[in-house]
């Protein structure tokens, strides 16, 4: 499965790339059919299985977690995407959309931490009652746009698609209050399916 936001490059692509072989400039054809290709691949949008359990929280993003500490009362944890990952967003749990607020910045690295900072980035707030969970899109240094489909007020269900960040980039999640991390630096992630945090209770 594709997003539909591939399909603004995948037809002038498709388009060019025709042209270029009823031409007959082999070299072009085959060129862009790779271009083709891999930015298919690039807005592809696996199936994933979303784990039942109303308190655990998954991962909004694929990648590998690049940092995890502690902020105050409350956990930070920082997910890395290469260009070769899944780059679509999930949410991390289910709840309603209580805030959205991007800000402009710089384009480090997404591998900097300093980008969490200083990057133009997206922060989105999900609450469930007294529980809130913030994650934020961060552009990089190659991803120069953020993308997020949902609005203030939007009900979101837990692994549910919220966004995108083209061609590499990565994504900070603040776990709410008494959320417990259950992956450590350096793990592999997979956004929607794999498990990052478990909230203390009930919800």
């Amino acid at each position: 499965m594709i997003v539909r936001d591939a399909f603004k490059f995948l037809l002038p692509l498709l388009a060019t790339m025709a042209a270029a072989f009823w031409l007959r400039w082999a070299a072009a054809g085959i060129f862009l059919l790779l271009l083709t290709a891999f930015v298919a691949f690039f807005f592809r949008n696996p199936k994933r299985k979303i784990p039942a359990d109303p308190c655990v929280i998954v991962s909004p993003a694929d990648g590998r977690v690049v940092k995890v500490e502690r902020v105050g009362n409350v956990t930070k944890l920082s997910i890395f995407l290469s260009i070769f990952d899944v780059h679509v967003n999930r949410s991390p749990m289910r709840g309603r959309v209580e805030a959205i607020d991007y800000r402009r910045g710089k384009f480090k690295a997404a591998f900097n931490h300093a980008a969490s900072i200083e990057n133009e980035r997206n922060i989105i707030m999900i609450g469930q009652g007294n529980v809130k969970l913030v994650f934020t899109q961060i552009a990089g240094l190659v991803a120069r746009r953020i993308v997020c489909w949902k609005r203030v007020g939007d009900f979101v269900d837990k692994g549910e698609l919220v966004g995108l960040i083209r061609f590499g980039s990565r994504v900070d999640v603040l776990f709410p209050a008494g959320t417990e991390a259950t992956v450590e630096k350096g793990a592999r992630v997979r956004g929607g399916a794999s498990p990052i945090g478990i909230i203390k209770g009930s919800l």
